[in-house]
């Protein structure tokens, strides 16, 4: 069979769905993988499946650009004639099941990991383009071949409030799964004078760097022995996007260091002891759950998909979002805490390998796809 996988940058298809591109391939499928152009293509051709470039540009609001975008993405599925298409994020969702029902593509499948931007922010222009992004998705996700994969119960419960799509149609699968054997601790390190604590993330005011930075002021303030390090790269196509010389303020005032782009991610959460997400929403934070598969004690904040990931006290801890005081005092806590930072880390390994396994999310995945096309897949 044939498989298309739409996403909004290489780098997801690259970091987020590697492993279920490499199940396809692995029992015989031919699958075809589409993005905007970027650095992550011929990785992504390394795997042995086909990737191309699409001229798509995130932030575009212009309608004919985007109707162009459409047509473009419908004559490629005429020509390829997939069985199943699989768009991720909501741009990519929408309008990968479109042209596929356009293109008359046997199955869809659209998968939404947290609302994004539209949904998220309080600004005009995100509130404004709110109603039509629910009528597109609505014509989207419609129809018996179609269904929709949702991270956490809230956006389940979300989706059927608005009436976006049939309750029947919609799967819940826990994220895009981890490599719980790549993602593991180093039995032999030990914590070093100062605590290590980490956020690992796109840089978006939308991940709380703003309540990141004051935080690291008031810990500072209170000569809390703490190292605070941020990792993750600038993302210019997104509406909420920290300006890199923001972030470069912060550096030099003393309050954080800055890794930019890591690329061994495993080998940078067995460094560290504390991973915070200070996050306003989430689908299923990723970040969240490597780092808890590497024995990293967790903070989050009480949001959907964060709460998903971290039962509070449990496996980690959950602070108010917004709230640079609150994620203050608890990575404060954790530092003074070294029994409670060591039983939250050893917890959050434990639910990483029982619910987040990414044998368990692609077995499911693999299901929704028997499910439409009537015969297995793995």
């Amino acid at each position: 069979m044939k498989f298309v996988y739409y996403s909004n940058t290489d780098w997801y298809l690259w970091n987020f769905r590697r492993s279920l591109v490499l199940a396809l391939r692995n029992a015989g499928h031919d699958v075809l993988l589409i993005s905007p152009d970027g650095p992550y293509g011929e990785k992504l051709r390394g795997l042995g499946v086909r990737w191309q470039p699409v001229p798509m540009e995130r932030r575009s609001l212009n309608p004919l650009r985007e109707l162009a975008l459409l047509w473009y993405l419908v004559r490629l599925l005429r020509r390829e004639q997939p069985d199943l298409v699989h768009g991720f994020t909501i741009k990519c969702a929408v309008y990968g099941a479109l042209a596929a029902r356009l293109a008359g593509v046997p199955a869809r499948v659209s998968a939404v990991a947290g609302l994004g931007y539209v949904f998220i922010s309080d600004s005009f222009l995100a509130r404004s383009l709110r109603p039509l992004v629910r009528v597109l998705l609505k014509v989207a996700l419609g129809g018996r071949n179609a269904r929709l994969i949702l991270q956490n119960p809230d956006d389940v419960a979300l989706f059927q409030r608005a009436e976006l799509v049939d309750p029947s149609r919609i799967r819940l699968i826990p994220g895009s799964g981890v490599d719980t054997i790549r993602f593991a601790p180093d039995p032999e390190r030990m914590p070093g004078p100062r605590i290590r604590v980490l956020l690992a993330a796109r840089l978006l005011w939308d991940k709380g760097l703003a309540e990141y930075v004051q935080a690291a002021r008031l810990l500072h303030a209170r000569q809390v022995p703490v190292e605070l390090l941020l990792a993750g790269d600038p993302d210019p196509g997104n509406p909420a996007a920290v300006p890199e010389a923001e972030v470069h303020g912060w550096v030099n005032q003393g309050l954080l260091q800055w890794l930019g782009h890591v690329d061994d991610m495993p080998a940078l959460f067995r460094s560290v002891d504390i991973v915070s997400l200070p996050s306003y929403r989430e689908g299923l934070p990723k970040s969240l759950i490597e780092a808890g598969a590497c024995g990293c004690a967790l903070i989050a904040t009480q949001v959907p998909g964060c709460q998903d990931v971290i039962c509070h006290g449990v496996d980690g801890l959950l602070v108010p979002p917004r709230d640079g005081v609150a994620l203050a005092d608890a990575i404060e806590r954790l530092v003074q805490d070294g029994q409670l930072r060591a039983r939250l880390a050893v917890a959050a390994r434990e639910k990483a390998l029982a619910l987040f396994d990414e044998r368990i999310v692609i077995a499911r995945t693999l299901d929704v796809y028997h499910e439409l096309l009537g015969r297995p897949v793995g």
